[in-house]
This record gives structure tokens, C-alpha cells and sequence, in this order.
């Protein structure tokens, strides 16, 4: 298992991870997805702890734009057909080693990603492959709190989250 206190950035798929999966397409060509309130609250606690938070997805969406604008989310890498490739660009432009890095995926072009870095993980509904070479495979299913799920097990394993647990919990 990979030192978890190592992990300073988490790159997060869209497409199955921060949403469902489901893309709707209007008659006039727009579309739309549906994010989760769990995970947007869990990537501002990370946030708050002090940790980078990355979108990385395979298609362009201006959906991903404005929910990262909503989060403060500072890095979003978007139609990123080789996502290892685009991965490996972006940490060596920002300096940070693959192993300081945790990554959620839930398909096969996740896979060489989650394999890269320090920490991968798979979603429950992550396809089997991806499942197979996670560290970490969630209970809940992209869309619906697995963010958030991972964040709760890498700031509570780390010491973290007490702290976190201040602003809400006051003496």
C-alpha cells in the first residue's frame, strides 16, 4: 500500500467519476451533466487541508468548466485523448512526481493513469480492468459521493481530517 501522507494531488476523471457517466444532448446539440454536492463539499475540504485538486478528462465540456470555476478548482485538463501522456505533461510542468499523486478513474483509458501514480482508485462501477490494478476501489459509484469517499479515507488515514472536523464540530 502507498504511503498515503505522500499524496499532495488528486486528479480526478469526469466522465463516470465526478458525474455518473450520463451525458444528455438537447435537439439543439447541448448538453449537460450532473455533479454531485457530496464530492464538490469533500474537494473543498481537500482543498482546505491544503491539497491540489486536477480535472483530467478524455472529452471538452463547458459543464467542467463551470463546475470547476463553482470548486476554485485551479488545474483542469480537458480532451485529453491519451490521458497518461496529458498526465505525465502536466506533473512534470507543475513539478510534482507521479508518486505524490492520486488519481480516480472508472474506464479503460484511466487504467495506465491509475497504474502511473502513488495512488490509484477505482470506483464501484469502474469497469473490471480498472478495478483489478486500483489500490483502492470505492463503495460508492461515480456520480454519487465516490469523491468524496475517497477524500474522507486519504485526509482520515493521514491525520487529517480531525482537524478538518473543527469547523463543524466547534468545542
Amino acid at each position: 500500500m502507498p504511503n498515503l501522507a505522500d499524496i499532495e494531488m488528486l486528479v480526478l476523471d469526469v466522465d463516470g467519476v465526478l458525474t455518473d457517466g450520463t451525458l444528455t444532448i438537447s435537439a439543439d446539440g447541448s448538453q449537460s451533466q450532473t455533479f454531485n454536492v457530496l464530492d464538490g463539499h469533500g474537494i473543498r475540504l481537500w482543498q482546505r487541508a491544503g491539497l491540489k485538486v486536477a480535472f483530467l478528462s478524455g472529452r471538452a465540456s463547458d459543464a467542467i468548466m463551470h463546475r470547476a470555476k463553482q470548486l476554485e478548482v485551479e488545474y483542469v485538463l480537458q480532451d485529453c485523448r491519451h490521458k497518461l501522456d496529458a498526465l505525465k505533461e502536466f506533473l512534470a510542468r507543475i513539478g510534482l512526481p507521479p508518486e505524490k499523486v492520486a488519481y480516480v478513474g472508472d474506464d479503460l483509458p484511466d487504467l495506465p493513469a491509475i497504474r502511473y501514480v502513488g495512488f490509484g482508485v477505482a470506483v464501484a462501477n469502474a469497469v473490471a480492468e480498472v478495478k483489478q490494478h486500483a489500490d483502492l476501489v470505492t463503495i460508492r459509484p461515480g456520480g454519487a459521493g465516490a469523491v468524496r469517499e475517497v477524500i474522507e479515507y486519504i485526509l482520515k488515514n493521514t491525520g487529517r481530517w480531525d482537524e478538518l472536523m473543527k469547523r463543524y464540530l466547534p468545542q
